[in-house]
């Protein structure tokens, strides 16, 4: 299951003119805050969109540049997160802030990161503490 998507986008205040009605329409409430929107429904993955950094917006795909930043999935537990982490490790993928792991996201927050083979950023969220 999806935890959220980020996405940068080109014109913050565009997508939000689109985006705003659209999820209001599928029962989202939309969250403003200082670098940008969020749209969420309890129960459900959420979708946030930030406006990419100038510098990047004339390049190709990035996860900072315009389009998808990264999929991040809900894991059942911290030994899911960590099953997964060894797994992407094993079979050579490129694993994303490991000496930071479990808590590059910050104390509370146990996820492991990895990029898949076109380098997209991927996350998976322990949500329970067993």
């Amino acid at each position: 299951m999806l935890h959220h998507i980020e996405i940068y986008v080109s014109d913050l205040e565009r997508s939000v003119a689109f985006w705003t009605p659209f999820m209001k329409q599928l029962g989202y409430e939309d969250e403003r805050w200082s670098g940008g929107m969020n749209y969420v429904k309890e129960g459900q993955a959420y979708l946030c969109f930030l406006p990419a950094p100038r510098e990047h917006l004339p390049a190709g795909y990035h996860r900072k540049r315009v389009g998808l930043n990264h999929l991040a999935f809900a894991g059942a537990s911290r030994a899911l997160v960590d099953e997964i982490a060894a797994w992407v490790e094993a079979n050579g993928f490129t694993t994303l802030y490991a000496d930071a792991y479990p808590y590059a996201g910050g104390p509370n927050h146990y996820a492991m990161y990895c990029e898949d083979p076109d380098r997209i950023k991927v996350e998976v969220v322990a949500t329970s503490g067993a």
